[in-house]
């Protein structure tokens, strides 16, 4: 796509602005992004704190209002009215883009419902920064957070897996640990690229094959993006069940039904469904 400058743009119009603030370092942020934040009526962002030093840091003195999970519902009306009368008002995150796992997606319908205007400001998102890096294919699946519950997690890990492209996380770093077993059971196949800090000083990449991921002596600081790849066809190619695949069974069949099972192991691998199956059962009987 070829940028192009129109003198039009110069002037700002009335209404909502998705504003995308950097996810690290703060010299990210982009110039159009400080034009739209300065002529600003208000400025809804989820910590205040956090915000405040963005804006000091580039003297933008909008008025600050906070919009998090937890009143985005009973802030929509505000907003709205607001608008209505031709406003310029913008929302932020703490960091990266809104409403990609973050707040925002009540706002901006209820604004559509309204026919009022919704501009997004393109700039910093720990998504495109980790798939631009990870060396996998560009076709990717953004999925966001990891659910909190085990078997939630195991459902659609075992749904996801079926997708032959990259596939991208956010996890809290006190909780990779219980989860890299769940990415070892259903992704033995591919490469993992750990983003942590992403831009920051501390900035750290961990890049291995997820058979090999081990567990993490020291807990990581700093919210993680997780990039899978695309399936490696040519790897796991058998006859037979191997000891490897057995021990995944056994420790499966805690969490999985013997069908989802057969189907995640049969997937890359000239196994018959029927001796997979089998051996399920027989694990099951001899409880």
């Amino acid at each position: 796509m070829i940028p192009q400058t129109d003198i039009k743009f110069n002037e700002i119009k009335h209404g909502l602005y998705i504003v995308s603030t950097p996810i690290g370092n703060l010299s990210d942020i982009t110039l159009r992004a400080i034009e739209i934040l300065n002529k600003s009526e208000h400025i809804f962002c989820e910590d205040t704190r956090v915000s405040k030093k963005l804006l000091d840091k580039f003297h933008i003195k909008s008025k600050l209002i906070s919009n998090h999970k937890f009143n985005e519902k009973k802030n929509v009306q505000k907003i709205i009215e607001i608008l209505k009368t031709k406003k310029i008002i913008s929302i932020i995150s703490d960091a990266g883009t809104p409403t990609i796992s973050d707040p925002g997606r009540i706002v901006i319908n209820e604004c559509i419902k309204n026919k009022i205007n919704i501009f997004p400001i393109p700039g910093p998102s720990a998504v495109t920064a980790s798939i631009s890096i990870s060396g996998f294919s560009e076709k990717y699946y953004f999925y966001g957070f990891f659910p909190e519950k085990n078997k939630d997690l195991n459902k659609d890990l075992n749904i996801l897996s079926n997708l032959n492209c990259s596939i991208i996380f956010f996890i809290s770093p006190n909780k990779i640990n219980k989860a890299i077993q769940s990415i070892k059971n259903f992704f033995s196949d591919r490469k993992i690229l750990i983003c942590r800090e992403i831009s920051k000083f501390y900035e750290e990449y961990i890049r291995c094959n997820v058979e090999d991921l081990k567990i993490f002596n020291n807990t990581l600081k700093g919210e993680l993006t997780i990039v899978l790849s695309e399936k490696d066809n040519k790897k796991n190619i058998s006859n037979t069940l191997s000891e490897s695949d057995k021990k995944n069974i056994k420790k499966m069949i805690k969490n999985l039904s013997i069908r989802d099972i057969t189907n995640l192991i049969s997937q890359n691998k000239n196994i018959s469904k029927k001796e997979i199956y089998d051996y399920c059962l027989k694990l099951k009987n001899a409880k």
